[in-house]
């Protein structure tokens, strides 16, 4: 709206609004817009948590050492959804589809969140939606997500083409060719495409789920991702950038760079409030909005193959999960870990929370800088 209004009105009147036409300059207002929202809200939100009852429920089999946070005020991400959708909508071109793309998704994904937490909330207990119904709602949001691309890829905006990291030439398409042109089979051939889409969000979001055990643990994560994503979406609408690093150039995507800057700035002011000990934690509607943003822009900017180095602790924190249920199905109630996530196995091992949290950053740092080097490294 701001951008409408200063630039493409504006503008033409008082040539000194011409500044706000540079994708970088939006950026750091939205990430400063982010970041300011969630400062000056956050008392607010968390003291309105508290009236509410809005506390978090500890799970009986997790470590002992997390008694002490019962009670502590969650649902916090609402405050992140806020400082990132408002800047966003200040800040960017709101007739670029891609945007909308992203606000979608992010919200969808938080109400889906948003519904968990209140059932637990009401409830007084750590379970809200059942995990089928979880899975459905998610997969259900992805699939709007992938459909509208199926639209963009038949207009010209997008491209179902996988750009897979350190092979330039390589780039299968994900569209079966075969029935693309064959009548009555247009939209059955979009069905690998489809299928790729949905379970890439619906895992990401998931994963940033399973992260968010400890004090500041996945926003911390979250805004190191967030960060490598505004590089690689400003690099993908940059028409020089692209053509020296030999990646597509989509740009339109370029806008989803006010986006990216907007989720760092609003992650940097929730983790003021969420640092270690915690006044409050962010929830369902928290990770998996977060998630769901994530991925969708990963998907948008075509570096999907790029999400396990982008955000490589959820990654991790993910397989551990699956490897150690896998483990306690397969081997006779054998487990690879003292406990999954894999924070809980290194606080069981006896790292200290602090610790587990800082190392953590260090190794989600060191993901995302190979994830930008494979840029170059094609």
């Amino acid at each position: 709206m701001l951008y409408w209004l200063l630039y493409q009105r504006l503008y033409p009147i008082f040539r000194v609004f011409r500044i706000f036409r540079y994708l970088t300059f939006r950026c750091v207002f939205a990430s400063l817009t982010a970041l300011l929202i969630a400062m000056l809200i956050g008392p607010f939100v968390i003291r309105r948590l508290r009236e509410f009852q809005i506390g978090q429920y500890i799970r009986e089999e997790g470590p002992q050492s997390h008694k002490t946070k019962s009670g502590t005020p969650t649902m916090g991400g609402i405050l992140i959804c806020i400082a990132v959708l408002v800047p966003t909508l200040l800040w960017s071109d709101l007739s670029n589809p891609f945007v909308w793309l992203a606000i979608g998704s992010t919200t969808a994904f938080a109400a889906i969140g948003f519904a968990d937490d209140y059932i637990k909330v009401v409830h007084k207990r750590n379970l809200g939606l059942t995990s089928r119904q979880k899975l459905m709602l998610q997969f259900l949001a992805s699939f709007v997500v992938a459909a509208v691309l199926c639209v963009m890829q038949g207009k010209g905006y997008y491209s179902t083409r996988l750009v897979v990291p350190f092979l330039k030439r390589f780039r299968p398409d994900l569209i079966l060719g075969v029935l693309h042109h064959m009548h009555g089979f247009y939209w059955l051939s979009f069905l690998p495409f489809v299928l790729f889409v949905m379970l890439v969000i619906t895992f990401s979001s998931n994963a940033v789920n399973l992260t968010d055990g400890l004090d500041g643990l996945a926003i911390g994560c979250t805004i190191i991702a967030a960060g490598a994503l505004t590089v690689l979406t400003y690099v993908s609408g940059h028409v020089v950038f692209s053509d020296y690093l030999e990646i597509p150039r989509m740009p339109m995507v370029g806008e989803l760079t006010v986006f990216c800057g907007a989720m760092v700035g609003a992650s940097i002011g929730f983790l003021w409030y969420n640092a270690h000990p915690a006044e409050v934690f962010m929830g369902d509607v928290g990770s998996l909005a977060l998630g769901g943003a994530i991925s969708t822009v990963a998907v948008l900017i075509k570096q999907e193959l790029l999400l396990p180095f982008i955000g490589g602790v959820f990654i991790l924190e993910a397989l551990s999960v699956m490897l150690q249920v896998g483990s306690y199905k397969l081997r006779g109630g054998k487990r690879i870990f003292r406990m999954a996530p894999l924070h809980h196995h290194f606080e069981l091992s006896g790292w200290s929370e602090s610790k587990v949290i800082a190392r953590f950053w260090i190794m989600a740092l060191v993901f995302a800088l190979f994830a930008l080097t494979t840029l170059k490294l094609r």
